[in-house]
């Protein structure tokens, strides 16, 4: 019998992330709290955009946001919030999208599963996933449970189980 595996990954799902985007951009311009101080949100390349016209203001823009997020079943370790920064009158605060697992975070995954995790399991790097097989499907499903239990700086998924 082939060994069983699946593959660890960090990766976003970009329309979701837009979904919420937008939804936070219906309630900043709704809500009574955010009138008249140039508050908004917005895509930037890559990156998300946020601005105001005080620091307090962008975090306020920056929580409805990570509450869309967290509604939408996206983690908040996937995505990394700056600190606000005045550019002109405008204080802006920049939020960039972490996808992929770097690779000292793959090797601390790898420690992990090695250490705490059943024997014979083996986790290999491929790129900027992980690779974890073995002979049992139950010892893959224990190594899930336990990197799930794990408080890690990533957000994982997995993916590829056969």
């Amino acid at each position: 019998m082939a060994d069983a595996s699946f593959d660890i990954v960090s990766k976003l799902d970009r329309q979701e992330v837009d979904n919420a985007l937008n939804q936070a951009v219906k309630e900043v311009g709704t809500r009574f709290d955010f009138r008249n101080v140039d508050a908004g949100i917005k895509w930037s390349g890559e990156t998300i955009e946020i601005q105001a016209n005080s620091e307090e203001r962008a975090n306020a823009v920056l929580d409805v946001f990570k509450d869309k997020l967290i509604k939408r079943k996206i983690s908040l370790k996937a995505i990394d919030a700056g600190e606000p920064r005045l550019s002109g009158k405008i204080y802006k605060l920049g939020v960039t999208l972490k996808e992929g697992i770097s690779q000292e975070d793959a090797k601390k995954i790898g420690k992990i599963v090695r250490e705490e995790g059943p024997k014979n399991i083996k986790a290999q790097v491929q790129g900027d996933e992980l690779r974890v097989s073995g002979k049992k499907r139950d010892d893959l499903q224990e190594v899930i449970a336990l990197l799930k239990g794990k408080d890690l700086d990533v957000a994982l998924q997995f993916v590829n189980y056969r």
